[in-house]
């Protein structure tokens, strides 16, 4: 079930009830979704290099929060990573805000999100440098999710980060032993006086009932690229997967989800305008980076990492970009893309 049916079949309802909260992120997102994969988002012209049909193929909207372009975007995302491969183990860390602050991070979005960033990352930086931990430069790779499984608003964390480090000043790397990376509870606390203290320096006043314990997991996921690869499924993705909208009935959306604790399918109805709420919702704003990278992950550290592979001798291939490959409808082999035409709407 294609969500983009369901934005236009509610279309009027999920304005009349909610357009006093939409943003212009919001407003974007539904127009890139609105149009994706119908002629006003602009056609390609394919050949099959086969039989030599040839036809105009509707293209894909681009939109991060689109349903349907997700799949490519995450396959994109695994390509970059599997060029900073290491045959170490991998670890997620996932840093969540508590429930009272949730309200704060909505009417303060890119500033309290670039605080979370900045304070998780410092705090993996100085647990990885900390001698009885690591005592080196840990790399990590970052990325923003705003919802949980029921999709309901949860702003949280998840890091991916190799199992070891470079330690500059003996100019070495240093792998971490076992599957075990940091304690959960210390990296809690720890976050936890950075993220507050951050908060009061940017003159956003918390709320006084906050818990004093906060929610930190870190978990071991296995080694090399079968563990980016599953990263990749469960980190890289969208809101929802069209997958799991499974009825549209009488102006209610039924949507299934996995429950995290007990791994058992659920169901959530909604009015169709609240469960479009429920997805636009988690549009972030307009050229926020969701995903980032630190350490000798990041983009500036090519080289340093480049002497990491080197060391453990890592050997990498090179992945050029994929793109979406077009089957002919008459023998199933690819089809080549010969010209491009704009939007429906910019012609005339």
């Amino acid at each position: 079930m294609q969500f983009a049916s369901l934005l236009h079949q509610y279309h009027d309802a999920f304005q009349t009830k909610y357009a006093s909260r939409l943003l212009s992120g919001h407003l974007h997102a539904i127009e890139a979704i609105s149009r994706c994969r119908t002629p006003e988002a602009g056609e390609v012209f394919v050949q099959c290099s086969d039989c030599g049909h040839a036809e105009w193929r509707p293209r894909s909207c681009g939109h991060r929060s689109c349903p349907q372009c997700q799949n490519h975007e995450a396959s994109i995302w695994l390509d970059r990573q599997q060029n900073k491969l290491l045959p170490v183990e991998y670890f997620m860390v996932t840093f969540t805000l508590p429930y009272e602050l949730r309200f704060l991070a909505w009417d303060n979005q890119k500033c309290v999100y670039d605080l979370l960033f900045a304070c998780v990352s410092s705090t993996l930086k100085d647990f990885g440098l900390n001698s009885k931990n690591l005592g080196a430069d840990i790399g990590m790779t970052m990325i923003l999710h705003t919802h949980n499984r029921r999709l309901d608003h949860h702003p949280h964390i998840h890091v991916v980060v190799p199992g070891g480090g470079v330690d500059k000043a003996r100019k070495q790397w240093k792998k971490k032993k076992g599957k075990y990376l940091f304690n959960e509870f210390a990296l809690a606390k720890v976050f936890r006086a950075r993220f507050l203290e951050a908060l009061k320096k940017v003159g956003l006043s918390t709320p006084n009932s906050l818990p004093h314990k906060w929610v930190v997991h870190c978990t071991h996921v296995g080694k090399g690229l079968s563990a980016l690869k599953y990263l990749s499924r469960y980190l890289y993705r969208g809101v929802i997967s069209e997958n799991n909208i499974v009825s549209n009935r009488n102006g209610d959306v039924t949507f299934k989800y996995v429950e995290s604790r007990t791994g058992n399918t659920r169901y959530r109805t909604l009015k169709g305008e609240d469960f479009l709420w429920l997805v636009l919702q988690h549009v972030l704003p307009k050229g926020f980076r969701r995903v980032r990278d630190y350490g000798f992950l990041h983009g500036n550290a090519k080289k340093l990492l480049s002497l990491v592979q080197m060391v453990l001798q890592v050997l990498i291939e090179a992945h050029a970009p994929r793109r979406p490959v077009f089957k002919c409808p008459k023998c199933n082999a690819p089809m080549k893309i010969m010209a491009f035409r704009g939007p429906a709407w910019a012609s005339g």
